[in-house]
């Protein structure tokens, strides 16, 4: 497990941190079951979920990734 530095900035005053917080209630959600999305099988499926659910960023963010990715044990 990478160590995530969530104070890093990534764009216009926001840190992984802010994304983090923006996706979690809709990740956990789907990851529950409670979303008309299934909730995700592969590594593929949830990096390309962050990338396109980013508020205003639409590029990979490597902190916010494995974020979810520690949480969704994939």
């Amino acid at each position: 497990m990478a160590k995530i530095d969530y104070d890093k900035h990534i764009w216009e005053g926001w840190r992984v941190r802010d994304f983090v917080q923006e996706l979690t209630p809709v990740f956990n959600q789907i990851q529950q079951g409670c979303s008309w999305m299934k909730p995700f099988q592969t590594k593929e499926e949830l990096k390309a979920w962050c990338k396109d659910n980013q508020p205003h960023y639409k590029k990979h963010i490597p902190g916010v990734y494995n974020h979810f990715l520690n949480l969704s044990k994939l």
